[in-house]
């Protein structure tokens, strides 16, 4: 497997740490959150352990179930948050295009 960037390994293991917060906060088993969730509890473990093999869909799944505000934004605001980017996306080319490199060596 190709190496990560050190980012994402941060990043899968702060998000873990959070959802392991608000589970716990929340007085919640891994069980309970997995049964939550619709996902086994070694998928909770896998999550709360920053394991990259997790879909994202389901990690941020059971982020939102105990309370972790996703991209620092709140659950109600993401929406317009989506909305305000895709508005930025349609600004810029829709497709992006190899530059080939000029050879003015003569």
């Amino acid at each position: 497997m190709k190496r990560r960037h050190p980012a994402t390994d941060d990043a899968l293991q702060l998000l873990g740490v959070l959802v392991a917060q608000g589970r716990r906060r929340r007085a919640w088993t891994q069980v309970e959150l997995a049964e939550r969730a619709g996902v086994s509890p070694p998928t909770i473990a896998k999550i709360e352990n920053g394991d990259p093999g997790v879909a994202i869909g389901t990690a941020f799944e059971a982020a939102v179930l105990v309370g972790v505000d996703l991209f620092d934004v709140p659950p109600d605001s993401l929406s317009e948050h989506v909305e305000n980017q895709r508005n930025r996306l349609a600004l810029l080319p829709a497709r992006v295009r190899t530059t080939v490199a000029f050879d003015d060596d003569f």
